[in-house]
């Protein structure tokens, strides 16, 4: 190798990682090569370290790492020479733009297959990343790169409550206080709701709870207590039992948005629960691209406050240290867990 480095963490097959350093990728034609500042550390990318995401959704050898911020260093052709040195976020599925669901706005329901950066294509827990031009979202210079790498499940969260059709002074409950939830919680404390509460049964996620916008946080026994009495809940814990849990929290003919994935069996809804309360019960996948434009924009009005959740920044060749926090819900000093970075760009010259 004979040009510049660049690093990048690949996973060989489940529990078999390695840091691999090659020549800087060069964009090809509508591509930009994006200089990455800071990854995100995700659940989806525990299971695939685990080899528990299903098949369909992974592939090995991988880059991972879909929650990201970067610069952009250099265009392809067919790329404005223009977007070079910006500021950029940019959407991890690779949808098509032509098929129905496409066409109709759901972009991340694309009927050629499901393919996304970090899954099936290279993603960001490297110093490069290559993708296509037309999925980056450019944000103000100076913008805070680091906070910016949370805006892909910022953008879940915006599409999940969008679902849910909130309006203001409803009585809104989030279950599940981790990064998604409290960016749930900042998204809907927007539309200036009556009660704005947390379902979470760490004491620890309080503060960021409160300071995300809720009115409080309660134990999951102590909400099952509060009875059937909001009129929205967001459910974005993803564990066995949370949908049921967040669908008792509803009032008859309450919205429930379901945003989390469990990870393992679960009783869920059953058809009765859901008929007999009238209950409106809907669902994301990842996020579309108008739920990236709305969380961008949210993010430059200074509605969406991400870097508050930040515990913890690693560099690149700290992957396995950063998955092991993600793992624990704590470090070495008992310290709680929030959102963990990987920093390419803190790496010594």
């Amino acid at each position: 190798m004979t040009g510049p480095i660049s690093r990048s963490v690949v996973l060989e097959a489940p529990h078999r990682m390695r840091l691999v350093s090659d020549e800087v990728p060069r964009p090809g034609q509508g591509e930009a090569l994006v200089r990455v500042s800071a990854a995100g550390i995700c659940g989806s990318d525990r299971e695939l370290y685990e080899g528990t995401r299903p098949e369909g959704f992974r592939k090995y050898p991988i880059v991972p790492g879909h929650e990201w911020s970067g610069v952009v260093e250099a265009s392809g052709p067919g790329v404005d020479p223009g977007l070079t040195g910006s500021p950029v976020v940019g959407e991890g599925y690779r949808n098509c733009q032509t098929c129905d669901r496409c066409r109709e706005g759901d972009t991340n329901l694309c009927t050629t297959g499901y393919d996304e950066t970090g899954f099936t294509q290279p993603g960001a827990f490297a110093d490069h990343l290559v993708l296509p031009a037309r999925l980056l979202h450019p944000l103000p210079p100076g913008t805070d790169l680091r906070a910016a790498a949370l805006l892909e499940p910022a953008a879940v969260a915006v599409a999940a409550v969008l679902r849910t059709g909130v309006r203001p002074g409803e009585r809104v409950a989030v279950v599940g206080g981790g990064t998604l939830g409290l960016l749930a919680v900042q998204v809907l404390a927007a539309y200036s709701p009556a009660q704005l509460l947390v379902v979470e049964p760490r004491a620890g996620r309080t503060a960021p709870a409160r300071g995300s916008g809720a009115t409080t946080l309660v134990t999951p026994a102590d909400a099952a207590a509060l009875g059937p009495s909001f009129d929205v809940v967001v459910e974005t814990a993803g564990v066995a039992g949370s949908a049921r849990a967040a669908a008792a929290l509803l009032r008859r003919g309450g919205r429930l948005a379901l945003a989390g994935i469990p990870g393992g069996p679960s009783e869920g809804l059953t058809p009765s629960l859901i008929v007999e309360g009238q209950l409106s019960v809907g669902s994301v996948f990842g996020m579309p691209s108008a739920a990236w434009v709305q969380a961008v924009r949210m993010f430059r009005a200074g509605l969406l406050r991400p870097g508050m959740l930040i515990s913890h920044e690693l560099e690149l060749a700290d992957f396995a240290k950063a998955l092991r926090l993600v793992a624990d819900g704590h470090d070495d000093d008992g310290l709680d867990v929030g959102k963990v970075l990987l920093r390419p760009e803190t790496a010594p010259e």
